[in-house]
């Protein structure tokens, strides 16, 4: 299937992300010269690291989501070492960088950002899409400055009406009924760190920040 510095139709260019157990590369449609993003995973780490099912989920949630806040999945190609997802190219790169060089937004601006956060995340919950790691990190920006939600590997689909228990997500954006180990509604936690979101937008500055991971939880 990949070929150098080819998998199937399209042509791998420089690296643009990396985690852990990927990277993510910037890619060209060969039929059509379009850019992609490719998140290039490791089977083997993948199984090592017990990850299989978060990377499904995170396929799966992707595949139900159609919308121009979020970011599309093309297609899965799989090899016996890697796992390629090929997925729409957002040039802006993440909320998370415009932050920390403008430092805050105007009000005008982050309403802007904010209403496409809520109707995207909005549009999540009615698929029954629960995120569950909304920081700006996973906010991309297009071309325009229009934000694109990433990174669904945390995310929960929910058939039922139960309540969700794994603890998950960025300390910082965290809502409280989860360090409270009660079990908590996917929305309402998605929802608090919207809330988070909103306000390191307009102020420049985190309202829960502490190193100390047990002071911070103190915090929230």
């Amino acid at each position: 299937m990949g070929h150098g510095n080819n998998i199937g139709k399209y042509q791998l260019g420089r690296t643009i992300g990396e985690g852990t157990f990927a990277k993510v590369k910037l890619a060209v449609d060969s039929t059509d010269g379009r850019p992609v993003a490719i998140k290039i995973m490791d089977k083997k780490k993948v199984m090592q690291s017990h990850l299989k099912d978060q990377v499904q989920r995170e396929i799966r949630a992707m595949k139900l989501l159609h919308h121009p806040g979020i970011v599309r999945i093309h297609e899965v190609i799989g090899t016996k070492t890697k796992i390629y997802m090929v997925m729409e190219y957002v040039s802006g790169g993440q909320l998370a960088d415009k932050l920390s060089y403008a430092k805050k937004l105007s009000e005008s601006a982050a309403r802007r950002i904010f209403h496409q956060l809520i109707d995207a995340v909005d549009y999540c919950h009615n698929r029954g899409v629960y995120h569950r790691d909304l920081k700006p990190e996973n906010l991309l920006l297009d071309g325009k400055g229009n934000l694109k939600i990433s990174d669904f590997g945390l995310s929960a689909l929910q058939k039922t009406a139960s309540l969700l228990t794994t603890t998950c997500g960025s300390p910082f954006y965290i809502a409280p009924e989860l360090i409270a180990n009660k079990g908590y509604e996917g929305a309402a936690a998605d929802v608090w760190s919207c809330g988070v979101i909103l306000f390191e937008l307009l102020s420049g500055y985190l309202p829960f920040d502490e190193r100390n991971l047990i002071m911070l939880y103190k915090k929230v």
